[in-house]
């Protein structure tokens, strides 16, 4: 076994592990809402999604509402150790939780068997964080949710990589998730066994005043990969 891939829906993902398990991002019950409030951008689950999994760590991409989720968060035990960008941590000090890691990129940590590499993401305008996170086995995955990738990482094995596949543009402001234009660049410097795609799945609805504006680009050349598109709660073996 290298590590199980489950996808929670928009950014939200469970990595099972030979050891420890990693939960990421996740939007799990309540609605989401940026501010200035619902007028302007709504998301609605289906329904509840359920975890009936032991779950050791939490990593955080960002600090907005769509990646630290505050009503799911506020489901967790306040001492489960959490890793994230420094944009989120007022949030979850907040909340309650007593075992944060704040990374800057390139900083790296290791919880358990598992070791998480912060690496420069998406400047939303701060810049906020993508992850390289391996086990103790070498079994490895990156992730950013907006399509920014570091280029200054090195060139590097990676058996999975997790990131949108599409382009969401607004007019004038151009790709605020740029899924498709960085697949490519993922490939050459990750080299990855599978490409799970992220950020604009699930069973969510959306409303209100800046949805209407968001427009999706696809990928449309072929691949030399292994590109995964799974349903909410599907999981695939990596």
């Amino acid at each position: 076994m290298t590590f199980e891939a489950t996808y929670l829906g928009s950014n939200g993902w469970f990595i099972k592990f030979k050891r420890n398990n990693v939960i990421i991002d996740p939007w799990l019950m309540g609605d989401l809402i940026f501010p200035p409030g619902e007028w302007f951008f709504k998301g609605s689950l289906e329904k509840e999604i359920s975890i009936d999994k032991d779950i050791d760590i939490i990593l955080l991409t960002q600090g907005l509402p769509d990646h630290c989720h505050i009503p799911t968060l506020e489901m967790f035990r306040k001492d489960i150790p959490i890793i994230c960008p420094r944009s989120a941590n007022e949030i979850l000090e907040k909340i309650g939780f007593s075992s944060i890691k704040i990374l800057k990129p390139t900083e790296k940590t290791h919880q358990f068997t598992l070791s998480f590499e912060a690496t420069a993401g998406a400047p939303v305008p701060q810049i906020e964080n993508g992850y390289i996170v391996r086990d103790d086995e070498d079994n490895s995955f990156y992730i950013e949710p907006h399509g920014y990738l570091d280029e200054n990482l090195d060139k590097q094995n990676l058996d999975a990589v997790i990131t949108p596949t599409k382009n969401l543009e607004l007019p004038i402001v151009g790709s605020f998730v740029k899924g498709a234009d960085v697949i490519p660049k993922l490939i050459n410097k990750f080299n990855p066994k599978y490409i799970l795609s992220s950020t604009v799945g699930g069973d969510a609805k959306y409303s209100g005043f800046l949805n209407k504006f968001i427009s999706v680009k696809e990928y449309k050349e072929k691949l030399n990969c292994n590109l995964i598109d799974l349903e909410s709660m599907q999981s695939i073996m990596i």
